[in-house]
C-alpha cells in the first residue's frame, strides 16, 4: 500500500502523544510545538522536514526514517535512533535535550550537535566521524569502539572517553577537556 506523499505543510501545537500523526511520506513540512511524547513515528518517512520545539521523548521510532532533518530545541529523551531506518540517515539537532537516547552502532558522519544536552547518551560501536559536538554536555555518555576520527570537541563538556577503546585520530579537544581523556588513570590534574 503506497503512502500518501504530504509536502510543504506546517503543523503547529498539535498533540500526537494520544492520536498518531498519519502514516505518509512528509517532505520539508515543519512541526512546529507539536507533542509526541511517547507516541507513534514507526515507518514513516521525514525527508527535509524541521521539527522546532517539540517533545519527542520516548517515541517510537523503529524503520522511521530521517534524511535532511532538522531538530531545533526540541525535547528527545530515551530515544532509540539505531531502531530508525538507516539508509541516507541524515540529522541534524540544534539546542535539543537528547539525555538517556541512544545511537548504538549507527553511521553518523559529520553530524552536527549543536549546543545539545548529551548526559547518558549511548554512543557505543557508532561511526562519529568528523562529527561537532558544539559546546555539548555530555556528562556520562558512552563511548565504547566508537569511531571519532575528526571529531570536534573542542567546546564540549563532561565526556570522559577512553583514548584505548575508541579510535580518536585526529579528533579536536579543548586543553580543558583533557582530564576526559585520562579518567581511567585516576591521576590528579591541576
Amino acid at each position: 500500500m503506497q503512502k500518501p506523499f504530504i509536502t510543504d505543510q506546517t503543523y503547529k501545537g498539535e498533540d500526537y502523544s494520544q492520536n498518531r500523526l498519519p502514516q505518509a511520506e512528509y517532505e520539508n513540512c515543519i512541526f512546529e510545538g507539536c507533542n509526541f511524547f511517547e507516541g507513534f513515528l514507526d515507518n514513516q518517512n521525514f525527508m527535509e522536514c524541521d521539527f522546532i520545539d517539540c517533545n519527542l521523548s520516548n517515541t517510537n521510532l523503529t524503520n522511521c526514517t530521517f534524511k535532511e532533518v532538522r531538530f531545533s530545541y526540541c525535547k528527545m529523551m530515551g530515544l532509540k535512533f539505531e531502531n530508525c531506518n538507516t539508509f541516507l540517515m541524515d540529522f541534524s539537532f540544534k539546542e535539543c535535550t537528547l539525555n538517556l537516547s541512544s545511537f548504538y552502532g549507527l553511521k553518523l558522519n559529520r553530524q552536527n550537535f549543536d549546543n545539545c544536552r548529551l548526559v547518558d547518551v549511548d554512543f557505543s560501536e557508532a561511526e562519529l566521524i568528523g562529527c561537532y559536538f558544539k559546546n555539548c554536555d555530555l556528562k556520562g555518555a558512552i563511548f565504547k569502539r566508537t569511531q571519532l576520527e575528526k571529531a570536534d570537541f573542542t567546546s564540549a563538556s563532561n565526556y570522559t572517553i577512553d583514548p584505548e577503546n575508541n579510535r580518536l585520530a585526529k579528533a579536536k579537544f579543548a586543553k580543558e577537556g583533557i582530564e576526559g581523556l585520562l579518567t581511567k588513570y585516576r591521576i590528579v590534574i591541576e
